[in-house]
Parts: structure tokens; C-alpha cells; sequence
């Protein structure tokens, strides 16, 4: 027994289950994306599209570059994406989208586990930690899309240990990582900048040398300081992700100025707060917050307040955002009792799961594997009982539409364009027709592609010089093509596809003899559509 006992203390199987966190990790996060590949998932959220194409478009496109990355969202993700969107069938097949996206799923879960190991000195509470963050079906989704919140959980997680490590250390290295890890939640999503005041004063507090916190904070903002010059620079405004046009504040106020009632929780702490806690309930699930709200208690008794503190910043930040800035989150529990950014609430996921696994270090030390089994597995049979992923089902029901339309418009087009014809068109949600028709960004001119796209659409008889144009009813595209029938270029509509719910998207051609109907010819109505082979046939 006391051999037992030592070997379990020892270094060699620390290793050797450090080892098998890692295979456990990566087997869970390539079980799912294989999973949600198969069944054509990945890119179901509007999102993780944009996401998809915007990484695609920075070297595919007319005018390639950094300003195509675009000013709201943050960078990271788009540039992770790069390598595996270039390759033309992951591209069109969306598989690309989920293999950066899996990777940092597990690389979150496995700093988590490292995280939690640091801190507890506890390797079955770090396993348990690391099974209820493994094993939620919501993150479990996301982990298989090009959506952030996998990086962001990696990010954060990596930052986690960092301090943790620098604590006991006082490594410069333990430093460094944790500026990077900072550097990455900020080039992620917004709240990581909010991370930062927080992570610097906890390590001039640990720090036995003040100027290496100081120098933490230096590097540290270097993110948001390039991100503000990023914006400066392509839109003269540094705040344009904030406050421009297309950003999520901007397009806010236009929908109030429209007339449009105010998103729940704007304004309102209570609602904020409400909204926020109904979707942590719905996507974390009762077990793992019941877990994690007892677990509170032992791990700030055990004095590990700071893992706690950081864990929970980004839940804080979210409120925040619901009441100052516009951030909208809807659950089908309350009204308007649909599904909308109910992902932001799996930001409290580490929390959970952290403090869940401080339970295990009030158990006795011989029963803490059987122990920390046991808190890993209520969620997991809970969810068992509960299978639909909140996350999923939003993706599902507002992508129901857009499907349908792009899958038809893109058919079409496959149909018919030809290398080189060149196609104009908004780059947004259309963007997935070109995909799926395959048609490189470079041939085609968007909104993205600045200058060119404008003079395009105000003298057309001039610059407008692709044979093809997609377009939605009444948009600036169809209103410059209807404009140019004075002066051309000459267009015809020769598709145009209606699906219930979803605008009207026309797909215009110069012109229009030869053109083929589609396989999937029903699903919209055209001038150049056709009954199938075998109805003309009856």
C-alpha cells in the first residue's frame, strides 16, 4: 500500500496521466468533429459561415490583404482558419472550419485539466475538471464549428495556468505564456480585454519582482493596442469595431431608430442577469452548476480564490454587455422565446467545472478517483437523459432558411458559371452560394473589395464588367443592375429562388441562352427552371 501510495505521488505518474488527459482530449474532440461532419453541421450557425468565408476571402479576393479581415470581429480565429480554408475542397465541403476549432477544444481542455491540477495538487480532481468541460454537449458542438469560443476557452484556459505556473515560480517563461495566452483571448473576443487589469493586478500581487507584472501588462496589450490601429488605420476611426457602422452597437441603434423594441436586458440589470442565467442554466446544465455552485465554497476554503476570479470575469462581462452595449441573448424559455447567442452563456463552462472539481479535495484521499468518477458522471448522465444541445437547436432552427436558399442559388450556379465569368454579389450569407458552387472569391466582386465594388454599383455602365450578379431583392446590387437597363451592361434575371421566410435572392446573367436548370430545380422558381427529366417525360 505505501508503494501504491508513493507511486501515485510520483513524478513518472504524473506523466503518465498528464499522457492520457492529452489522448483523452484529442480522441473526444475528433469524435465529434467527425461526427458533426458527417452530418453537415459545422457550418449551420451564420457565424461560423461568416467566419469560414472572412478567413477565406483575406488571400482569396480581388484585393487580398489585412483589410480584409474586416473591423467588428477580432482576427485570431479568421487567421487560424487561413491554412485550412486555402485547400479548395475543405473550403467548399466546410471541413476546414472544424479541424482548427477541435484542436483548441481539446488544447482548452488539457490546460483546464493542468490548471486545475496546479491548483489543487489533485490529479483526480483535474480529471474531473477536465471530463465535465470534455463532456458538455453544447461546447461539444461549438468545438466542431468555426465559431471563437473554442479558441477563446483555449486562451483563457492557457492564461489560467500561466498565472498559476508564474505563482509558484516565478518564471519569466510561466510570463511569457501568459502574456501570449492573453494576447490570443484578446484577438479573440472582446472580453479578453477585460481579462487584462484583472490578470496583471493578481500577478503584481504574486510577483516577487513588481516589474515583471509591469512588463506582463505591457505585453499584454499590445492585442487591443494593434487591434485600435488596425481600425485607425483601414477605417479612420480606432473605435470602429465598437461604434461603426457594422458593428453589433451600430446595427443596433439603426434597428431602434426603425422602431424595433429594445433587446431584453438593455438597461435593465434584472433582465441582464435574468436572460444570462436562464441560458448558463440551458447550456451548462443543472448537475454541473449545482456542482459547481457547491464547489465554490471548498475551493475559496482551500484558498484557491484566484482561479475562480478570472474563471468568472467573462460570465461578468456578458451582463455587462446585455445591459450597456446592446448584446442580445434569447432562449426559448423567455420572450420572445426563440434561440439566439445563446453560446455566450457557455463562457460560465470552466467556471462550472472548476469549482465542481474542488469537491473532489473534501473527499478523502483514497476515494477521490472513485469521487471525482462520480462528479464527472451526473452531468454526463443528465445530459444522456437530455441529448439536444441548446446550441445545435439554435443553429438549426435560424439556419432553416438560409440552407434552403443557398443550396439552391449555389446549385444553379454550378449549373452554369464558368471559370473566369465573374460574378458580383454582397458578401455576408451569400458568400455560402459561391462556396458550395465552388466559385473562387477572386473572381468575384464584394462589398469586401472596397472602392471597386462602389464605382461598380454608382456608374455600372462603366465598371460593372462581371457576366454574373447575385443579388437580393431590392438590395444595392439589383437596384444598380435594374438602373444600368438605361445604359447597361444589359442583364436579365434568369433565377430567382423563394423560400418562406428568407428574402428573395435573384440571380442575374448577361446573357442567358444556354443556361441549364439545376439538380435541385424545385426548390426554386425561375425564368431559367425546368421540370425535371422524369415529369417531362409522364
Amino acid at each position: 500500500m505505501p508503494v501504491s501510495k508513493n507511486f501515485a505521488d510520483s513524478r513518472i505518474f504524473k506523466v503518465i496521466a498528464f499522457g492520457c488527459a492529452v489522448l483523452l482530449a484529442a480522441a473526444v474532440a475528433i469524435t465529434a468533429a467527425r461526427w458533426s461532419f458527417a452530418h453537415g453541421y459545422v457550418l449551420y450557425y451564420g457565424d461560423a459561415e461568416a467566419h469560414f468565408d472572412i478567413a477565406r476571402r483575406i488571400l482569396d479576393s480581388q484585393t487580398p490583404g489585412l483589410e480584409q479581415i474586416g473591423t467588428g470581429w477580432l482576427p485570431l480565429p479568421h487567421i487560424l482558419l487561413i491554412p485550412f480554408v486555402m485547400h479548395t475542397d475543405w473550403w467548399q465541403t466546410g471541413l476546414g472550419g472544424t479541424i482548427p476549432s477541435a484542436a483548441c477544444f481539446a488544447i482548452a481542455a488539457i490546460f483546464l485539466f493542468a490548471a486545475a491540477e496546479r491548483a489543487f495538487q489533485s490529479l483526480p480532481a483535474a480529471f474531473a475538471v477536465m471530463l465535465l468541460f470534455l463532456l458538455n454537449p453544447n461546447m461539444l458542438y461549438l468545438s466542431t464549428a468555426p465559431m471563437t469560443e473554442p479558441v477563446f476557452a483555449a486562451s483563457v484556459a492557457a492564461l489560467l495556468y500561466a498565472t498559476l505556473w508564474f505563482r509558484d515560480s516565478q518564471s519569466i517563461w510561466a510570463l511569457l505564456l501568459a502574456a501570449a495566452a492573453s494576447n490570443a483571448a484578446s484577438l479573440t473576443r472582446y472580453e479578453g480585454w477585460f481579462l487584462i487589469p484583472f490578470a496583471a493586478l493578481y500577478l503584481l500581487i504574486v510577483a516577487k519582482n513588481k516589474w515583471l507584472a509591469i512588463l506582463f501588462g505591457a505585453l499584454a496589450s499590445l492585442a487591443p493596442l494593434a487591434w485600435l490601429a488596425h481600425n485607425q488605420f483601414y477605417n479612420g476611426d480606432a473605435l470602429e469595431f465598437y461604434r461603426g457602422q457594422w458593428s453589433a452597437l451600430g446595427i443596433y441603434q439603426r434597428q431602434l431608430a426603425q422602431g424595433m423594441v429594445r433587446y431584453p436586458g438593455d438597461r435593465d440589470w434584472r433582465k441582464a442577469i435574468e436572460y444570462y442565467s436562464t441560458a448558463v442554466q440551458l447550456t451548462v446544465g443543472w448537475p454541473a452548476l449545482i456542482l459547481g455552485a457547491a464547489g465554490v465554497f471548498a475551493a475559496l476554503w482551500k484558498r484557491t480564490w484566484w482561479p475562480v476570479l478570472l474563471l468568472a470575469l467573462s460570465p461578468v462581462f456578458y451582463v455587462l454587455s446585455m445591459h450597456s452595449s446592446g448584446t442580445p441573448i434569447f432562449v426559448p424559455t423567455l420572450y420572445p422565446y426563440s434561440w439566439y447567442n445563446t453560446r455566450y452563456a457557455l463562457a460560465a463552462l470552466p467556471l462550472a467545472a472548476l469549482c465542481a472539481g474542488s469537491l473532489i479535495m473534501l473527499i478523502p484521499k483514497k476515494w477521490r478517483w472513485p469521487a471525482a468518477l462520480i462528479v464527472a458522471a451526473i452531468p454526463s448522465v443528465f445530459w444522456a437523459l437530455h441529448p439536444e444541445s441548446i446550441c445545435w437547436k439554435e443553429s438549426e432552427v435560424n439556419s432553416v432558411a438560409r440552407r434552403q436558399w443557398t443550396r439552391a442559388a449555389a446549385s444553379f450556379l454550378a449549373a452554369n458559371y464558368r471559370p473566369d465569368d465573374g460574378i458580383i454579389f454582397p458578401f455576408g450569407d451569400m458568400t455560402g452560394v459561391l462556396r458550395q458552387a465552388g466559385i473562387p472569391l477572386r473572381e468575384a466582386l464584394h462589398d469586401g473589395n472596397g472602392a471597386a465594388f462602389g464605382m461598380a454599383l454608382d456608374r455600372p455602365e462603366l465598371f460593372l464588367q462581371s457576366r454574373w450578379a447575385l443579388a437580393f431583392s431590392g438590395d444595392r446590387i439589383a437596384t444598380a443592375i435594374l438602373r444600368g437597363d438605361k445604359r447597361g451592361p444589359h442583364y436579365e434575371l434568369v433565377a430567382t429562388v423563394i423560400v418562406k421566410g428568407a428574402p428573395v435572392v435573384e440571380i442575374y446573367h448577361r446573357d442567358r441562352s444556354g443556361l441549364r436548370p439545376p439538380p435541385l430545380c424545385e426548390e426554386y422558381i425561375g425564368q431559367a427552371c425546368a421540370p425535371p427529366a422524369e415529369e417531362e417525360n409522364k
